[in-house]
């Protein structure tokens, strides 16, 4: 790389001048445009939940309804055409299904038939006697409404009107008042047929049912891991590094080669996150941000679901054969079923994509601080300020290229999953696997880019596409200084990812532990896994994205300061001897490997 006084005089007249980094000195509304399509499209999702809430029907859904249209609990209006509607089910409260263990789908709806029930049957009824005991006992009549308890062993046909035996236990489920079985295996077969009749959906609920205090302990295990290991890089981040390096050592034999190569990288690594470190107890509650980010995610989730579940209930009331009711669904109910689900995405990813805007703010404005010894007051509130007074368009644009990303590749899923159940196909299902791994690969490189575009956003203040663009070219010029040492950071973030994950699968094997058979707990184990690495992620994402914040800013130090008294550079005295090594280290290096270049020095060279 040439020196700046190498240059000829008349270079700059012959290259078009590019445009200067101004660190935290401009600042002005970016991506507006994109802002008012947002408020437009979430204009367009309080309209349905407005309708859903008018032509849904909230009380079916909440408090659930009989085969022949009577909501539990509430006093019903007749429907033409069924007698047994209309009815007064005020003391009726909990819905019951007469075949619990035994549901089949047939045309798009239950085969069995639904009751509103005083309450549920806590013990396992065997007989006729039995249940016509529990109705004389409990004014509870499972049987159909025309038949009186007493005829329950006096008609021949009573077992067509009455549940099939044996009746399981079951208990009411908190707030929707459903008479859920109790039996594992019958409340696996119950719900799989509810959600979709698959045998993986049985075997998972079985297992889930069958531990789902120790799944809740283990879920609770793994929160705590997370907290236990953010902190850990927090506060021993030598001592860390080392544990894990020694772990790939001992479970990993073929990695000694790779710690060889990069022995002289693992202290700048060790270096780089006690930088990270430093970063963050300027504002240590950086840590916290994944908790609001979650609780507001988690909000957002229940107000999607309600709303989903609102618009399954609108819909027209028919009579059926026997007397029975069902509801069909309105026009247009399905038009916006899909514009709910890309409100879904884009909504999920827009909350993502201000935490990611936050935390990259925030190390922006301590980093390009002159007076170290009084660092800036409350910079998170300062990142947020500035993130909702001028850049969410620029946030709204980053994260609807990831929905643009996600929605095909979702489609493409559940068009690999139907061509898979059949037999013929397998040139179809091969191209569809092929664009379902394209697009997996663009949605990772979107997303590191869109990282890098709200960092340059903080710093400059300018749209997505220019700091996309700044941030690309920047980082392909420097991408030698910091690209090795910061993959290694990265590594060795998601080695603590995977202890956790680790610890919770081992504390999960030790709670089933052997009095459980493969398939039972195998799956919940799984489920756990899963949740754990995904607050693992949630939390230690924190550290990747200052990490990839950080490297940024060095490369604007040095592109825009060369350490003078006049351009004195913005990291302190440790940060520039962190980047001095790492020069020292990638001389060394280019030495090597061009033998012709005799020219030393560990100094920070112009870029």
């Amino acid at each position: 790389m040439q020196r700046l006084g190498a240059e000829r005089p008349d270079s700059a007249e012959r290259t078009p001048r590019q445009r200067q980094w101004r660190p935290q000195i401009y600042r002005k509304c970016t991506d507006t445009a994109w802002l008012f399509l947002f408020f437009l499209f979430w204009t367009g999702l309080v309209f349905i939940m407005g309708y859903s809430v008018a032509a849904g029907a909230t009380g079916r859904l909440l408090f659930g309804y009989d085969s022949f249209g009577n909501v539990c609990g509430k006093k019903n209006s007749p429907v033409e055409g069924a007698p047994l509607s209309g009815q007064d089910m005020t003391q009726k409260k909990h819905v019951f299904f007469m075949n619990s263990c035994n549901l089949e789908v047939k045309d798009v709806r239950l085969s069995s038939t639904v009751l509103c029930v005083a309450s549920c049957p806590e013990e396992q009824l065997d007989t006729l006697e039995e249940v016509q005991l529990f109705a004389n006992t409990s004014g509870s009549f499972l049987c159909v409404y025309n038949l009186n308890s007493f005829n329950y062993t006096q008609i021949p046909n009573a077992d067509l009107l009455c549940p099939r035996l044996p009746v399981p236990p079951s208990k009411s489920f908190p707030l929707f008042n459903r008479c859920i079985p109790q039996t594992p295996e019958c409340y696996s077969l119950f719900a799989s047929v509810l959600i979709n009749d698959v045998d993986s959906l049985h075997r998972i609920l079985s297992g889930i049912m069958s531990g789902r205090d120790t799944v809740l302990g283990l879920c609770i295990l793994a929160f705590a891991l997370s907290l236990a290991m953010m902190f850990t890089f927090r506060f021993i981040t030598t001592l860390l590094v080392h544990i894990f390096i020694a772990l790939i050592v001992l479970g990993l034999l073929f990695l000694l080669i790779l710690i060889y190569v990069l022995r002289k990288r693992i202290k700048l690594t060790v270096e780089l996150l006690q930088v990270t470190n430093k970063a963050i107890s300027s504002s240590p509650f950086l840590l916290f941000q994944p908790l609001w980010t979650f609780a507001i995610l988690i909000f957002f989730w229940v107000l999607w679901v309600a709303v989903l579940l609102s618009l399954g209930t609108a819909g027209a009331a028919q009579v059926i054969e026997g007397g029975q009711v069902e509801y069909k669904p309105l026009l247009g109910i399905r038009y916006m079923w899909w514009y709910h689900l890309i409100g879904l995405i884009w909504t999920s990813e827009f909350i993502l994509a201000c935490q990611q805007m936050t935390v990259a703010g925030t190390v922006v404005t301590c980093y390009f601080n002159r007076n170290k010894s009084d660092p800036p007051d409350r910079p998170i509130l300062s990142s947020l300020s500035i993130l909702f007074c001028y850049h969410q368009g620029t946030v709204v644009k980053g994260s609807f290229l990831i929905t643009v990303v996600r929605i095909p590749r979702a489609v493409l899923v559940y068009v690999y999953n139907t061509l898979k159940e059949k037999q013929d196909g397998a040139l179809s299902r091969c191209v569809s696997h092929c664009c379902c791994c394209c697009f997996w690969c663009l949605d990772k490189c979107l997303r590191h880019l869109n990282q890098n575009a709200y960092t340059t956003t903080a710093i400059n203040g300018t749209d997505f596409c220019t700091s996309a663009k700044d941030a690309l070219k920047l980082l392909s010029k420097n991408s030698s200084h910091f690209s090795s040492v910061n993959c290694f950071g990265d590594f060795i973030i998601f080695l603590g990812k995977v202890l956790v994950v680790c610890f919770t699968v081992f504390g999960g094997l030790m709670a089933f532990n052997y009095h459980r058979m493969l398939q039972v707990w195998a799956i919940p184990l799984l489920l756990v896994a899963f949740f754990a690495y995904l607050v693992a992620h949630s939390f230690l994402s924190v550290f990747e994205t200052v990490l990839d914040a950080l490297f940024l800013c060095f490369a604007v130090d040095l592109e825009t300061n060369d350490g003078s008294s006049e351009k004195p550079y913005f990291m302190d005295q440790e940060f520039l001897n962190f980047v001095k090594r790492i020069n020292k280290l990638n001389t060394r290096a280019q030495r090597n490997k061009n033998s012709l270049t005799s020219e030393e020095g560990t100094e920070l060279r112009p870029l």
